[in-house]
């Protein structure tokens, strides 16, 4: 069988649970704050709040900047339902802006134009969630310039996105968002099994995040409301949740992060054998715009329908016959049913909508062959009927 998308796990990283599970600390460790620096060094952020997964980082994220009812938050409607139930989490509302057709990221011009109309009738966002889908970044400066004119707020969802480069830094830098959040699910660039991570160049935002994470709770005295009554004592200054990484998923994170480049640059010559043997086949394959560096989480091909003998479910089908278990990223939120019962309806995001009746994942993952890669090429060549 060959996955879309499948963990690289090595002695070092066995060694280093197994150390975690000798040691006393299998929970709130040391490995904790190594992990968190250890994404910071590759980064450049300031602060880093590893917890236990991005939904968790995406949800404290919008608390820290005091998202709640009668606030709004924008999104990309090509995304897992995570980057928009954040919001709804807080008590706000939700809505979507539309993918540029090349990038299949949140579109820069199609956010410019609704702002304007937001703008007019007094319902601007609070807070804006570019993607970067399959590890492409967005538009940043694109879109922190129109948050500098419009007053919302940025959060990075770049959980398929660490270890990618925009305008040739590093994504999760924090230079145009105020939090960026890394998901480190086993399918992702680098894993804890399950977890996440918020990253933030902003003092105040960290501290929060911090708390939010832990239940609101803290033992730095700088942060209480009256003096401490002994070595035991703590306070619960805010109302916070129980997002804690366990030093298991931390350390064998540390060990993760030391391949992280490797598993890029893999990746990328992936990427680009695909490209070579799919250049030319009616297929749309991975535009990437020139100011960025993808991670190449996933690589997405769409079928051009129009020239093939089978439709989007027949070549899926046949694909999955063979046992390559391609999957398609993703569903538009907005065509979710708990999303349409609060009136979002088909035809709202055609763009979203076109690519997803065209795309497919097809296998991307650093253990991948030549022989599985070819066999892919070979048996999707059959399902297209070429």
């Amino acid at each position: 069988m060959i996955r879309y998308g499948q963990q690289d796990i090595t002695q070092a990283d066995i060694d280093a649970v197994v150390d975690v599970l000798k040691s006393v600390n299998l929970t709130q460790g040391p490995n904790i704050p190594k992990f968190e620096q250890s994404v910071l060094a590759h980064t450049g952020a300031r602060h880093a709040v590893a917890v236990n997964s991005a939904t968790s980082a995406l949800h404290i994220a919008c608390l820290a900047l005091g998202l709640g009812p009668g606030d709004l938050l924008w999104t990309t409607p090509n995304t897992f339902v995570a980057s928009a139930n954040c919001a709804l989490y807080c008590g706000a509302q939700v809505s979507f802006v539309d993918v540029d057709p090349r990038t299949y990221n949140l579109c820069p011009w199609a956010l410019e134009e609704k702002l304007i109309e937001a703008e007019k009738v007094g319902r601007l966002p609070k807070i804006v969630v570019p993607v970067h889908h399959t590890g492409q970044p967005c538009d940043l400066e694109a879109i922190h310039d129109l948050g500098k004119r419009y007053g919302f707020k940025i959060i990075e969802d770049a959980s398929h996105a660490i270890g990618a480069r925009y305008k040739g830094e590093p994504v999760g830098n924090g230079r145009y968002s105020d939090i960026a959040v890394f998901s480190f699910h086993p399918v992702k660039i680098v894993t804890t099994a399950e977890g996440g991570m918020a990253l933030t160049n902003d003092d105040e935002l960290a501290t929060r995040l911090g708390l939010l994470r832990s239940h609101g709770i803290t033992r730095e005295a700088s942060l209480m409301t009256q003096p401490m009554d002994g070595p035991w004592y703590y306070q619960q200054v805010a109302l916070g949740y129980n997002y804690r990484m366990t030093d298991m998923q931390a350390a064998l994170g540390v060990s993760q992060v030391a391949r992280l480049t490797q598993y890029v640059k893999r990746r990328h010559a992936i990427a680009d054998r695909y490209s070579t043997l799919l250049a030319n086949l009616p297929l749309t394959l991975p535009w990437q715009h020139p100011d960025s560096y993808s991670a190449y989480h996933l690589y997405v091909i769409r079928l051009q329908l129009e020239k093939i003998g089978a439709s989007h479910l027949e070549v899926f089908e046949a694909l999955r016959a063979k046992d390559i278990m391609v999957n398609l990223h993703y569903i538009p939120v907005h065509t979710q049913p708990y999303y349409q019962m609060m009136g979002f309806r088909n035809g709202d995001y055609p763009e979203a909508e076109r690519y997803y009746r065209e795309a497919i994942s097809i296998p991307m993952h650093p253990a991948l062959t030549d022989a599985d890669q070819d066999f892919v090429v070979k048996v999707l060549r059959e399902a297209m009927g070429l």
